[in-house]
């Protein structure tokens, strides 16, 4: 009885000084599975659009997206497996009560003695413990493998954000847009429908052919049609914005945004360094995978080495339940079992061939991944510099239908120009503006496309860190 108290106790004191390290650790985690949450969201890079609005939907979708509380859930799932793992590195201990009865036993002979048949109860609550020598780190390596597994699913959570914050950010621009497109619109509408108006009193007046009256009215119908497109259009970002940051129902008289004459551009470089690409995540997903199939070769190869248990009991054992905790009722054993499969069908040298096959498998991916994102990198730069061009034209544009229009609203104020006229050259400009518009949102999401493929970094500085 002694023996199994000071067991016992030594076993507790070990437990005791093993928790408060693990719950410091935890706590620990914990806050940095915060920090790194908030750091992906990079709320630096967007301050620099000067829109406060677009930063409290970002820490909305921060708070409420389902698909970003998804990757997270991945990635703590991803922590208890390596928890699981580890776990399998430790001795194991539990207790295993057992209860049983020979009804009738045969005559048993221990040499010249023999026991007659009998009947008897027997009880056995043993404290087992199991424990594999881990002597060539097999089980050390198959841990450190689910880390690198976890470390991929951080990057997916990355990528998630960087995908997500993106998508909010353009489709907000293009809420922005929406709004300008459409009271654009609503004026080309309100100014053609004027027009229509002034060329059926014509038409009444025997002043205009009736196809002058006609083609005026089709005008007018082709612009309320676009408008209502506009109207649907904004009504479908607006529900976008509202499933991007996790509100049931939204409407858009009830969304916050920015005036469209507000808005800031960010200067896109012409060119960025091919190093760019190691930021991003599919790219460090791939290098992670690399190395845990390189992991798992390893471990495929030592699983052709021998294994070492270590295996022992203490416990009682009574064949009357009334006696089990007894002075005499203590029994303990420990053992030592080493083990080799000598012949398992080629499993094992199959399992080895096919990690080393899925490692170069791994390689050719990443030399893929380098040419995909080198390629993605190339093709946002090209897209914002015909963006950027396309918008200076149409600012350009813009500029002159304003000239063309300030010099018609002149001639109509002396009476060198006809209202109807004048009107043309409103809508002319309107046309132009609307454009110019276009054009400069473009350019915007541009830009967020570019920081999408560079892996979520500020492309404005990358290039003086590398």
């Amino acid at each position: 009885m002694k023996k199994i108290n000071i067991f016992i106790l030594t076993l507790t004191l070990l437990l005791c000084s093993v928790s408060p390290s693990v719950a410091k650790q935890t706590k620990a985690n914990k806050k940095n599975s915060q920090d790194y949450k908030i750091e992906y969201l990079n709320l630096k890079w967007w301050e620099k659009y000067n829109d406060p609005t677009l930063n409290e939907y970002l820490i909305k979708a921060y708070e409420n997206n389902y698909d970003l509380k998804i990757a997270n859930l991945n990635v703590k799932q991803a922590q208890q497996v390596v928890k699981e793992s580890f776990a399998q590195q430790l001795p194991h201990f539990g207790i295993q009560g057992n209860i049983f009865r020979d009804l009738q036993s045969s005559d048993v002979r221990l040499g010249d003695v023999v026991i007659n048949d009998y009947s008897q109860s027997n009880f056995v609550l043993p404290l087992t413990m199991t424990y594999e020598l881990d002597i060539w780190g097999e089980n050390y390596l198959k841990t450190k493998a689910i880390k690198k597994q976890v470390e991929m699913i951080k990057e997916n959570e990355r990528a998630t954000y960087i995908a997500l914050t993106s998508q909010l950010a353009s489709e907000y621009f293009n809420l922005i847009k929406l709004d300008k497109l459409i009271k654009n619109q609503e004026e080309l509408v309100n100014l053609q429908t004027e027009i229509a108006r002034m060329a059926e009193i014509k038409y009444n007046n025997g002043l205009a052919p009736i196809t002058e009256l006609l083609a005026e009215k089709k005008i007018l119908t082709s612009f309320k049609e676009e408008l209502n497109a506009y109207y649907d259009t904004r009504l479908v970002i607006g529900r976008e914005i509202g499933v991007l940051t996790g509100q049931r129902e939204v409407e858009n008289k009830y969304l916050k945004r920015n005036d469209y004459n507000n808005l800031t551009l960010i200067e896109v470089p012409e060119s960025i360094s091919a190093e760019v690409i190691k930021y991003r995540p599919d790219l460090l997903k791939v290098e992670d995978y690399i190395e845990k199939i390189g992991i798992d070769v390893k471990v495929a190869r030592r699983d052709f080495l021998p294994k070492f248990l270590i295996y022992g009991q203490a416990g009682f054992n009574a064949y009357q339940l009334t006696n089990i905790f007894g002075n005499h009722t203590f029994k303990s054993n420990i053992g030592f079992m080493p083990s080799l499969d000598l012949f398992t069908g080629g499993a094992k040298m199959a399992h080895f061939r096919y990690k080393k096959l899925e490692y170069q498998k791994a390689q050719q991916t990443y030399e893929k991944t380098i040419l995909t994102s080198i390629q993605e990198v190339n093709n946002s730069l090209s897209s914002a510099d015909m963006a950027k061009k396309n918008y200076e034209q149409s600012l350009k544009r813009f500029k002159l239908a304003e000239d063309e229009y300030n010099l018609s609203n002149r001639k109509f104020e002396i009476g060198a120009k006809s209202k109807m006229d004048n009107m043309r050259a409103k809508e002319v400009l309107l046309l132009a503006e609307k454009s110019n518009v276009s054009n400069k949102i473009n350019y915007a999401i541009a830009s967020i496309n570019v920081y999408k493929a560079i892996g979520g970094k500020d492309f404005t500085t990358i290039n003086e860190k590398l």
